[in-house]
């Protein structure tokens, strides 16, 4: 997926001796979007952007050793073996070698059929971040400024970390004029080697350059343009991450001290086996305690009450990726974790006072945001007509945050069908999610709108549960569970039947779900809802009155 920029100039940075000036070029080809302010907060700025950057760089992918060496030496090795006991070894080694071509045939037929895209992906990150780092570090920024703060969002290399750093208007003086809207900015690797200089003493001013916007459009070609072709998988990772936020968790508060002492963990020990988890042991009216498996080192958190109303045990993985928050201990007030569930992703919210620092982890570091999350699926499904759509978009556009709630009120629409049309945006890559204030925010991911021929499915089981709605082989049958519904029915594939139980909210979200298909029994939810739960769930939303 291609993607043009155009840039007035380089972003720059000039360290002085009694100040420092942070310059960003934007998007010229995008809505005008500019903001400039000095940072009365420059130190937590500091550490929260170096924060964010190591979430940029961060890559936990195995990497194998490098053996040419040994494997030369040990070439040689065996050719003096070989030559000693060639009349012996000469049979066995041809038959070992035919055997292992063979193996690697099969195993190269099935990376073929499994995998391709995964493996053009890996590649072309890793020629990016080998040859040209630079230009590897500009597929990231997006900078979004909003009436309450300025926001920027990054995806890590293997693209199973989110970060976001949000700065409220508080942490400037002397703001000047801003327009609200989202942009890409001119960022290279050097810059974060220039963050690195600002300093107490120092008078910083940031700001996303508006001078640009100003030329005249017949002086095109004084501006730099950079044509990025985006793997899909870092589109959709985007448009994913929100979706996962808006789901429903477990929320637990736990105190800088903690945050320390589980990195003081991580890096004492290092674990040669599974598991390699934390289990969350939650008690309502108790302190949380985290056990680091398979030490079972035991983390009491006595600061740390769980508010939850039932007792359960949760286990993520990946855990690893939590020393990105080691830079903002001394900085924060306190942390709020977001537990989806067991093997699901979990946010790490960082309170700065006047910003806020969100690191989304997916439930393992395999399992990236793109390709085996599929939060979308879990969030509401019933989605609104063009028209509705198109009336809630506006409305948020005209507010740029919103609560569902209140754009229903404003809008006299259900509750439900605003959510369906904020999670169509969501998918489009128009609208967010903000997990610290709870709203939705209006967020334009790209300027041209984004190819959902190519993004609405990123795998088969939602086309599959279409299939089976034009097909008319479901049939549901619901029933009340507490404040939600429970769905149970049958879904026809081919001469099997299939049986999926689901439990969705208030606000349509899946929260429990169980199925008959050998998918759930192997994976259960870790990577999203089988074909036949989502196709009872879209039979449910077009019997209630709204389209899927």
């Amino acid at each position: 997926m291609e993607f043009a920029y155009a840039f007035k100039r380089a972003s720059q940075v000039d360290a002085l001796a009694d100040r420092t000036n942070l310059s960003f070029s934007p998007d010229l080809k995008r809505e005008p979007t500019f903001f400039s302010g000095e940072l009365e907060k420059s130190v937590a700025f500091r550490e929260a952007i170096s924060a964010l950057h190591a979430v940029v760089t961060s890559d936990l992918r195995f990497k194998p050793k490098d053996k040419s060496v040994y494997k030369a030496w040990a070439a040689q090795q065996e050719l003096v073996d070989y030559a000693q006991v060639a009349g012996q070894r000469a049979s066995a080694q041809s038959r070992v070698k035919a055997l292992t071509e063979e193996l690697q045939g099969l195993w190269t037929q099935s990376r073929q059929r499994m995998s391709t895209f995964y493996r053009a992906r890996d590649a072309y990150f890793k020629h990016l971040y080998d040859r040209d780092r630079e230009a590897w570090i500009v597929l990231d920024p997006v900078i979004t400024v909003h009436p309450d703060e300025v926001f920027f969002e990054c995806f890590s290399q293997d693209e199973s970390s989110y970060g976001r750093l949000g700065a409220s208007y508080e942490v400037f003086k002397n703001v000047g004029e801003f327009a609200c809207g989202t942009t890409n900015i001119d960022y290279s690797h050097a810059l974060y080697n220039e963050f690195q200089k600002i300093r107490s003493y120092k008078t910083t001013r940031f700001e996303v350059d508006p001078s640009g916007f100003q030329v005249q459009t017949e002086r095109e070609d004084d501006f730099e343009e950079k044509k990025i072709d985006l793997p899909d998988s870092w589109v959709r990772g985007f448009l994913q991450v929100s979706s996962a936020m808006s789901l429903p968790a477990r929320h637990v508060t736990l105190s800088p001290t903690d945050i320390a002492n589980i990195c003081f963990i991580l890096r004492r020990h290092k674990e040669h086996k599974g598991p390699r988890s934390m289990r969350w042991v939650l008690t309502p009216g108790k302190p949380v305690r985290i056990v680091f498996e398979p030490w079972n080192i035991v983390l009491d958190c006595p600061r740390s009450i769980y508010q939850g109303t039932e007792a359960e045990e949760l286990r993520t993985w990946g855990r690893r990726r939590i020393l990105i928050l080691e830079r903002l201990i001394p900085l924060a007030q306190g942390f709020t974790v977001h537990l989806l569930g067991q093997g699901l992703p979990s946010f790490y919210v960082a309170d700065l006072g006047h910003m806020s620092f969100t690191l989304g982890l997916s439930g393992w570091t395999a399992n990236d945001w793109s390709t085996a999350g599929n939060f979308d699926l879990l969030a509401p499904r019933g989605a609104s007509d063009d028209f509705t759509k198109r009336r809630v978009f506006e409305a948020l556009k005209k507010k740029w945050l919103a609560t569902p709630e209140t754009l229903a009120a404003e809008l006299g629409l259900p509750t439900a069908a605003v959510l369906g049309a904020l999670g169509a945006w969501t998918q489009a890559g128009r609208a967010m999610f903000d997990v610290v204030k709870n709203v939705y925010r209006a967020r334009e991911l790209s300027r041209e709108p984004l190819p959902m021929s190519k993004l609405r499915f990123a795998n088969e089981r939602e086309e599959h549960a279409t299939r089976f709605l034009a097909a008319g082989a479901v049939t549901t049958r619901t029933e009340a569970a507490g404040a939600g519904t429970r769905l149970t029915g049958t879904v026809k594939d081919g001469k099997s039947a299939h049986t999926p139980d689901l439990v969705v909210d208030a606000d349509a979200r899946i929260v429990k779900a169980t199925c008959s298909c050998n998918f759930f029994k192997h994976n259960k939810l870790f990577k999203g809802p089988c074909e036949h739960m989502l196709a009872l769930r879209m039979h449910e939303a077009t019997k209630v009155g709204f389209v899927t």
